[in-house]
């Protein structure tokens, strides 16, 4: 849904730049986590047990050898850490910063079910690759050349991942992506608290060290890019475009603008302290984009921020780790409440919700009402796809894959957030993207 016109303008009643010092948004937009020093580092891996049947390698969508690199770690060796990680995830360094590893590795970690403190894998694993992107080091060479040509929509983490993998096996790879800047949701849709420093395009600059890989910016797959042009272009197609159309409230009138556009403002602003932001700011969903949007408009300077999601709070999407980060920042987290309208519009809006309760036959409303004041609206209601290509199956509003993310079209794969299966997540997008660059391979040999 576009955003209301002027809706986050300082010109809006209501929604102003600067509520805080500058040098107190510096400070609330400041590394989450900072990064281990070499001894605290040799102190977090000493806590693995290594096992044998490690139930962290299971947990990781990309597999990744974890009791090997904390041992690799442990011994001082983070170069060599680093590689056993980036042989799987070749984004490993963002996604030591964003992935859910609470619910992930780190909720399957041995130390975890014995003393509820799991080893800090995430952390450890940003150590090393942190390492060896400090020293300017790209582990991996490609192949000798093929003679191949990918073609690859979209310079997402999907898209990245499969890239890369491609390059190494000596094809060459050409990247169309629609903006004017690559890495995606990695870019444009986390929390600028948790990759400061332009960290993504960092990797991204780092990830095409491999060589063999070139991005078109600006480039949409529209009607001046069809996949037939594609095809006839290229030996193969990979589609990791992600999900560019958002969900619409529809609920009349009012200060609504979608909180991915509001976050990928946020990511792209120099000087936060010139970002407009409402004094009183509710948000409707809850997942991750929810919980990002209000633990920044918080940090931003607004006084109330309220993150309102229709079902019980043990089903929100967001982690448990994730909304007591939220609620630490001194978001307000209402469950059991579905929107039913926008009343007015700027200082003068108002949301009225109606409380839900779940049932046998599913979620019900019982007939109670309450209001919310907002002069700013966000909506993290789900994404979907801004435009399907012609003649791809489709289901449940993505793209149709197999296990190998292969379309139902021939020499078409895709992955990432456009596809079928996983859960949106980073750590999944690059699974998909690097498994179809080798099905992809196989394929072409």
């Amino acid at each position: 849904m576009p955003s209301q016109p002027n809706a986050h303008s300082p010109q809006t009643p209501g929604i102003a730049a600067g509520r805080l010092p500058p040098e107190d948004i510096a400070e609330n937009f400041a590394d989450l986590a900072p990064p281990l020093s070499p001894h605290e580092a040799a102190v977090a891996a000493d806590r693995c047990y290594f096992c044998h049947d490690a139930p962290c390698i299971t947990a990781c969508p990309t597999s990744i050898d974890i009791p090997l690199f904390i041992r690799q770690i442990a011994s001082d060796q983070p170069v060599a850490a680093a590689k056993t990680i980036l042989s799987q995830n070749i984004l490993g360094g963002m996604c030591a910063r964003v992935c859910p590893t609470e619910t992930l590795c780190e909720e399957a970690c041995v130390r975890e079910t014995a003393e509820a403190k799991p080893v800090e894998i995430g952390r450890l694993q940003r150590y090393a690759t942190d390492t060896i992107m400090a020293r300017g080091e790209h582990p991996f060479t490609r192949a000798a050349p093929t003679g191949k040509r990918i073609a690859v929509a979209g310079a997402g983490p999907a898209g990245l991942a499969c890239a890369h993998r491609l390059a190494m096996l000596g094809h060459d790879v050409v990247i169309y992506e629609a903006r004017q800047k690559g890495g995606g949701l990695n870019e444009f849709g986390i929390a600028a608290y948790k990759t400061p420093g332009g960290f993504a395009q960092a990797e991204l600059e780092w990830l095409l060290g491999i060589g063999g890989i070139r991005i078109e910016y600006g480039t949409a797959l529209e009607n001046e890019l069809t996949l037939e042009l594609l095809q006839a272009d290229h030996d193969a197609v990979f589609l990791g475009f992600g999900l560019g159309g958002v969900n619409a409230l529809g609920l009349g009138d009012g200060p609504v603008r979608p909180a991915t556009e509001f976050i990928a403002e946020l990511r792209q602003t120099k000087d936060l302290s010139t970002l407009p932001v409402g004094r009183r700011v509710v948000v409707i969903g809850g997942g991750m984009t929810a919980i990002d949007a209000g633990v920044q408009s918080k940090l931003l300077g607004a006084e109330e921020v309220t993150i309102v999601y229709r079902r019980e709070r043990a089903k929100m999407s967001a982690s448990r780790l994730e909304q007591e980060h939220a609620t630490d920042a001194g978001v307000r987290i209402i469950c059991g409440a579905s929107p039913k309208r926008v009343i007015g519009n700027g200082s003068g809006a108002a949301v009225e919700f109606a409380y839900t309760e779940e049932t046998e036959t599913g979620l019900r409303e019982t007939g109670e009402t309450f209001r919310l004041e907002a002069d700013q609206i966000f909506t993290a209601i789900g994404q979907t796809l801004s435009e399907a290509p012609q003649g791809i199956a489709l289901e449940g509003g993505k793209i149709r894959v197999d296990e190998n993310g292969r379309t139902s079209l021939p020499g078409i794969w895709a992955g990432g957030d456009c596809a079928l299966g996983g859960d949106d997540l980073t750590v999944t997008a690059v699974a998909e993207g690097r498994n179809a660059a080798l099905d992809i391979h196989k394929s072409l040999a």
